[in-house]
């Protein structure tokens, strides 16, 4: 028979979120954002990408929850499965990356609250952050990234 591709099961949980090495990065932005919140920046060229602190919602339950009731994310949130998301009765804007199977940036959006967002095709997974944070991340069209387990 054929190989078979290893097929990760996701779990409801945390991890560490980190942008794979693409090309040129921006300079760290490290520090506090107006809400309290840490900021984390690209990395300069020659440096590891930051760690980026990361919830996984992978059950039924923790993707219907999301981020609402929230004042706010540290990190990121990974919905998946997932192509779409909404922004009702959110108390803030985010940013919406769509992921392929590969973790391979399809789209990033930033989202108002009140919002439904349209379905992605292609998309298997979809990351959540405070509106702005994927910017400042480096997180774009084509770029993969890397998801660390804990």
């Amino acid at each position: 028979m054929g190989r078979m591709n290893a097929v990760r099961r996701w779990r409801d949980g945390g991890g560490t979120l980190r942008i794979a090495a693409s090309g040129t990065h921006g300079s760290s932005t490290y520090g506090s954002s107006t809400n309290g919140s840490t900021t984390y920046g690209s990395s300069t060229p020659g440096e590891p990408p930051p760690s980026i602190p990361l919830e996984i919602a992978a059950s039924y339950r923790a993707r219907t929850r999301g981020l609402l009731g929230r004042d706010g994310l540290d990190g990121a949130l990974l919905l998946t499965p997932a192509t779409s998301v909404h922004t009702v009765r959110m108390r803030f804007a985010i940013d919406v990356a769509y992921l392929d199977r590969r973790l391979r940036v399809l789209a990033v959006r930033t989202m108002p609250p009140g919002r439904l967002g349209r379905p992605r095709l292609r998309a298997r997974h979809v990351l959540e952050a405070e509106a702005g944070a994927m910017e400042r991340w480096g997180v774009r069209r084509g770029v993969r990234l890397e998801i660390g387990m804990e």
